[in-house]
């Protein structure tokens, strides 16, 4: 199974695709990450970050989409263009017949690290060596992309036991 995995943000969109195969080996297919112009008004900086998925989701062909939730601090206006951007991700995924999951940032990290409170230097190393990857990606919100789909992959192993 092809899973792409979302950490949504309005300057930057975290993107990751990740394969399990029948004896549930992880790979990392693609990675990169969505970046977006502060100049640019709020409605073109959302359709950037669509058109790029649908690129990723036509090229790379993906069953599934894992996003965070949103993880609400004090900025509340933060919070809500990054809602924004979160809305954007999930009707893309579904317009294009993806089936969608969703994962707190605190699953996410005890799915990775087995620690719901892990650093982000912590989410580095762990998905670097789930992935056999040569290096940790960049920046963070690639990370966190990953570790959204090996959590999906996790989940979906899980489910089917």
């Amino acid at each position: 199974m092809i899973i792409l995995g979302v950490d949504p943000g309005i300057a930057r969109t975290g993107w990751g695709i990740v394969e399990k195969d029948n004896s549930q080996k992880l790979t990392a297919k693609s990675f990169g990450c969505i970046e977006t112009r502060a100049d640019l008004p709020i409605e073109r900086r959302l359709q950037i970050i669509r058109e790029e998925l649908v690129r990723i989701i036509k090229e790379h062909k993906p069953q599934a989409l894992s996003v965070e939730e949103l993880f609400f601090n004090t900025n509340a206006k933060t919070a809500l263009i990054v809602g924004q951007a979160r809305g954007v991700v999930i009707v893309t995924a579904a317009d294009l017949g993806l089936e969608v999951f969703s994962y707190t940032p605190l699953q996410v990290k005890t799915a990775i690290t087995g620690y719901g409170r892990a650093q982000k230097d912590q989410m580095g190393k762990m998905v670097k060596m789930l992935l056999n990857l040569p290096s940790i990606p960049k920046p963070d919100d690639t990370v966190d992309a990953l570790a959204c789909a090996i959590t999906c992959a996790f989940s979906l192993r899980l489910r089917s036991a």
